[in-house]
């Protein structure tokens, strides 16, 4: 796909943030498959497939590294992710909710912080997204996160302050 190199890093090899969507997207497929075939990560084919919007086959693979992994909060995440792309926003918001909440005042907040606002952008919820995305711009900028990750947020800030704008 040509002229996605300026967007966001999604934190996986061929997979950015669209930064009309907000939602990770593969850019390089071969990028992909060789990452995949390289990794030992049992959350990797996981992302890749909640990427590719196989709900089902992802949460058959969380299932299985969930129960190897109970406590790991990449894996919590990508739980709520799988509520997202079956289209169950409320209770993906609400799992995004309770994250936030047990890990503030932690670094893993500001990632919450975006995974929240990005799910609430895509449940048409513009206003807490705004709200949700300029904090997580926030913590970053305060913890002097990689510039990839201020980058993501500034993007995902704008974009949700544009459609609000545009709905004004």
């Amino acid at each position: 796909m040509s002229g996605t190199g300026d967007w966001p890093e999604a934190g996986f090899p061929g997979i950015r943030i669209n930064p009309d969507t907000l939602r990770p997207q593969i850019v390089n497929e071969d990028a992909v498959r060789d990452a995949l075939a390289a990794s030992t990560d049992p959350a990797d084919p996981i992302f890749v497939l909640l990427v590719e919007g196989h709900a089902s086959d992802a949460a058959e693979l969380l299932a299985e590294a969930r129960f190897k992994d109970p406590e790991s909060f990449r894996l919590r995440v990508f739980e709520a992710e799988v509520l997202s792309v079956s289209h169950r926003m409320d209770r993906a918001i609400e799992l995004f909710r309770q994250l936030v909440a047990e890990v503030h005042g932690t670094s893993r907040e500001a990632l919450a912080l975006q995974y929240l606002g990005r799910t609430q952008y895509a449940a048409g919820h513009t206003s807490a997204a705004v709200e949700s995305f300029s904090k997580a711009l926030d913590l970053r900028v305060a913890q002097s996160a990689d510039a990839a990750q201020i980058y993501s947020s500034t993007v995902a800030l704008q974009r949700a302050r544009d459609v609000l704008d545009l709905a004004c």
